[in-house]
């Protein structure tokens, strides 16, 4: 029995190492470098996004950029990565988000509007931390995919 309580405890200390680094891996301000990023026409950008540590063990990600029309955006979210959604302030597509730690280089996320994921993707940051790639999957009347590569200030 000992032996086994002993392998649990390591196992969940590894699974919370792993999600915290990914959490550390992202902080810091990333800017997007359009000339690597496939970004479909009409669809909005962020441009500069900055992650970094909230109140107690959340995370507060703030975003500036400008939507499918080109009008200026400023989103602001504060929560865990826990997979269950906070509300973002700023979009109004989108009021909630949700993100989750898939590894220690990858993020996983969904925005929604109330029970509906309206998009939702994958960030990875590369193994030397300079850049990171977000994977981007927006379900309007048909899917459109974008992908966006941001470069740490």
């Amino acid at each position: 029995m000992k032996t086994r309580s002993v392998v649990l405890t390591f196992l969940l200390s590894v699974l919370a190492l792993t999600g915290g680094i990914a959490e550390k891996l992202n902080l810091g301000t990333w800017k997007l470098n359009e000339t690597k990023s496939s970004i479909p026409p009409g669809t909005g950008k962020s441009t500069t996004v900055v992650y970094a540590p909230g109140a107690g063990d959340t995370t507060k990600i703030t975003t500036a950029g400008v939507d499918a029309s080109g009008k200026p955006t400023h989103t602001q979210w504060m929560g865990k990565f826990d997979a269950k959604p906070y509300p973002v302030s700023g979009d109004r597509d989108a009021p909630y988000r949700a993100h989750k730690v898939k590894n220690e280089h990858s993020l996983l996320f969904a925005n929604m509007n109330g029970d509906r994921t309206v998009s939702n993707g994958k960030i990875q940051v590369a193994k030397d931390g300079k850049s990171r790639t977000v994977e981007m999957t927006y379900f309007e009347s048909k899917k459109i995919k974008a992908k966006y590569v941001y470069e740490k200030q």
